[in-house]
């Protein structure tokens, strides 16, 4: 990994993209997953590289919704992998749910890379590589169509980070609860989903375990209240208001 000086302005995001980079040369990554990430890293150089305190509120819904979940199911690809494993397994332990292998571009070599390096940062169980188990969601036309028959096929709540606007539109459709984490609250994904947290994944999903140690002292009555009292278009017009401002200040 190439020496990056903590001086540097832009230290943090440097960092990141060495660990792609690093997931990458280890299998995880694909380069499409490469391009999504800079896609993805221009809306948060736009927010300021930061949590907002409208994505703390939408990380405190989703995780009240996960908690409320009977059959919760956290889909990782190959960045999450890469970037945020062991927050990953923590957040489903906490939730008491499951990970499933979900990709995009998929390939039963790099599906069993994933559950390998899951299961090195403590996962126990990870879905979705057996294909024992596999079934198919005929209305998504790419690799993602191949699900666990015990995971996501089964879950009423599906946490997807760093997602594509298909399989969410197709997860509601077969009438399951979503959750995203989506740097832009314009997509197909965020306007999709149930609850969008507009934010980074490097950072929602440490909050959002952060989030779950608080949220197992609330009884259902709270946390029902927490989802029940959030309004997702209200939060993505919120958080397209905040990145238009963050546009004006470069003008």
């Amino acid at each position: 990994m190439s020496k990056i000086s903590l001086k540097h302005p832009r230290a943090e995001s440097l960092h990141i993209r060495e660990r792609l980079v690093e997931g990458f040369r280890y299998g995880l990554v694909v380069a499409e997953g490469l391009a999504a990430h800079g896609r993805g890293e221009a809306f948060d150089y736009i927010i300021g590289e930061k949590t907002t305190e409208q994505a703390k509120k939408a990380a405190e819904a989703a995780v009240a919704m996960l908690l409320l979940a009977k059959r919760p199911v956290i889909s990782v690809n190959g960045n999450v992998a890469a970037l945020v494993p062991r927050e990953v397994v923590r957040l489903v332990d906490l939730v008491g749910g499951k990970l499933e292998v979900n990709l995009f571009h998929g390939s039963v070599a790099r599906e069993i890379k994933i559950e390998e390096y899951l299961r090195k940062h403590g996962a126990k169980e990870v879905f979705g590589t057996n294909r024992k188990f596999s079934t198919k969601i005929d209305e998504i036309h790419s690799d993602r169509r191949k699900v666990d028959k015990r995971g996501i096929a089964a879950a009423d709540v599906v946490l997807v980070p760093l997602e594509d606007g298909d399989r969410t539109e197709a997860l509601k459709k077969l009438g399951k609860k979503v959750v995203a984490i989506d740097l832009n609250p314009m997509s197909r994904t965020a306007r999709a989903a149930d609850i969008t947290v507009v934010d980074n994944v490097v950072r929602a999903l440490p909050l959002m375990v952060g989030i779950a140690k608080k949220l197992l002292l609330w009884d259902r009555a709270k946390l029902h209240k927490t989802v029940d009292g959030f309004d997702n278009t209200k939060n993505l017009e919120a958080m397209t208001e905040l990145i238009s401002k963050g546009l004006a200040k470069t003008r």
